[in-house]
């Protein structure tokens, strides 16, 4: 039995083996499943009651659709994202459909106690059975000066400890929960939930060998976030596979990849509505003050500097844009390039003046046919 060490005790660590969906799928070389990634966008006029409802109107029309997956992501403090607390959506999200699997993407395992996260998605699970995914990312998703203040208000968990407290959340979630050492030689039973009949089905996510290596060496799923850079994408992948060692679920690898997509009836709509998004971007490489998603008329009646339209041109390379036909056929060739089954798109659609969601909507309508897997 492996243990890992949680506050001066050691935590004994009882794999679940119920509870989570198949993996290591064959590749197919069509259309690849869609998931959703949702940061909860807020854009200029708009409050953040109105972008959660909107969210929540998404992800059931996603259920309809039938995408695979839809997760939240964790970020604070950012005046154009509202997606601050993971669990709350997903529970929210859960209790809006029947189908679709709802989760994290992530989790920011260092702003939490693993205990907690162990704790919330346990309940979820109990909310949703075998419908909940935790994806669990290693960055604090914040700038430092909220990264103390998650530290005042609570227990911040040690990023050099990540790969232990991942260890500690599967062992607490799992039916059998942990136990307890302490040095006296007694033992402490510890569950996330008194009675698990399943566990949430756990994702480690990142942008780097670190996590790629991590996860193959837990036998975990394991998903590149392609959307926030899009460099060494293919390495990663490979130092997964090639490292891969599978766990006491004789599971074989699982991966999939993020991207940023915008689909729309004219090519040239879905370059206008990629705009606000693009010029996010710009402002968080160049440290510009960060402000509330741009409508497509304010993005562009105020050009920028070479530098920001550097920096967009650059990234836009990396999205998939145009007809809903045209992102099909690009998602398709780039799950083929990098042999996925599943891509998981972020809708960065922006928005004209007077609308809603409009445009992450089409943008999910219109790639949607070849998405439908089996309920």
């Amino acid at each position: 039995m492996s243990s890992a060490k949680v506050t001066g005790v050691a935590l004994a660590r009882r794999r679940n083996r119920r509870g989570h969906e198949p993996v290591g799928s064959e590749v197919n070389d069509a259309m690849p499943s869609l998931s959703v990634l949702d940061l909860v966008p807020v854009r200029h006029g708009q409050n953040s009651a109105q972008a959660v409802s909107a969210a929540l109107d998404l992800v059931e029309r996603a259920d309809l659709l039938g995408y695979r997956r839809y997760w939240f992501a964790e970020h604070h403090n950012m005046p154009s994202v509202a997606s601050t607390t993971p669990p709350v959506l997903i529970a929210a999200a859960a209790a809006r459909t029947s189908r679709i699997r709802v989760g994290s993407g992530g989790v920011m395992l260092p702003n939490h106690s693993p205990l907690i996260v162990a704790e919330q998605f346990a309940a979820l699970e109990a909310l949703a059975p075998g419908r909940i995914d935790l994806g669990i990312g290693r960055a604090p998703g914040s700038d430092p000066v909220i990264t103390q203040l998650l530290n005042r208000s609570g227990t911040t968990s040690d990023v050099s400890r990540f790969p232990d407290h991942v260890t500690d959340i599967m062992a607490l979630t799992s039916p059998d929960g942990a136990t307890v050492r302490f040095t006296s030689g007694t033992e402490y039973q510890v569950k996330a939930t008194p009675a698990a009949s399943g566990t949430p089905q756990v994702w480690l996510l990142g942008s780097s060998d670190y996590s790629a290596q991590l996860a193959a060496s837990f036998g975990l799923p394991y998903v590149f976030a392609n959307h926030f850079s899009g460099e060494g994408l293919t390495h990663a992948l490979g130092v997964y596979r090639d490292q891969f060692v599978p766990n006491e679920s004789g599971e074989g690898p699982r991966t999939f990849v993020t991207a940023n997509v915008v689909a729309a009836p004219t090519a040239e709509e879905a370059e206008e509505r990629a705009l606000p998004q693009l010029r996010m971007m710009a402002r968080l490489r160049t440290n510009r003050p960060m402000v509330p998603l741009e409508t497509i008329e304010q993005a562009k009646a105020e050009p920028f500097d070479a530098m920001a339209e550097s920096i967009m041109a650059s990234t836009r390379q990396k999205w998939f844009v145009g007809t809903g036909a045209e992102v099909q056929g690009q998602l398709a060739a780039f799950a083929a390039q990098h042999g996925v089954d599943e891509i998981m798109i972020s809708p960065v659609a922006g928005a004209y003046e007077g609308e809603g969601s409009e445009g992450r909507v089409q943008t999910l309508e219109l790639i949607a046919a070849p998405a439908a897997v089996a309920a």
